[in-house]
């Protein structure tokens, strides 16, 4: 059984090949996923942030914006031969030894 972040990478590949034509260059998909990473900010900001949410903001979906972001990592993921689900158990358990104790003895936290 394929892992899930695997199985993600090969649905976004899949759909490249079926619908895309190509995958853009690296350089347009960073310029892409920082446009992506955008929209979640200013839904962020102005929904749960200080700033005041415009009306035409207000039927903007953060999940479709997040998963916008996941499509667009997965696509330069997918072009430079990146197994995201191996680099992101690695680290998972890197964090898990770095921080075992750094979040339950912060302060800040409580």
């Amino acid at each position: 059984m394929e892992a899930p972040l695997q199985s993600l990478q090969a649905e976004v590949d899949q759909w490249i090949q079926d619908f895309g034509v190509r995958y853009f260059n690296e350089l347009t998909n960073m310029a892409q996923l920082t446009e992506e990473v955008g929209e979640v900010a200013r839904i962020i900001a102005r929904r749960y942030g200080e700033q005041s949410e415009k009306e035409s903001d207000k039927a903007k979906d953060l999940g479709e914006e997040l998963a916008d972001v996941l499509f667009v990592t997965l696509c330069l993921a997918n072009q430079t031969g990146t197994d995201l689900q191996a680099a992101f158990d690695r680290r998972m358990a890197a964090k898990g030894v770095r921080d075992k104790d750094r979040h339950t003895n912060n302060p800040k936290l409580r």
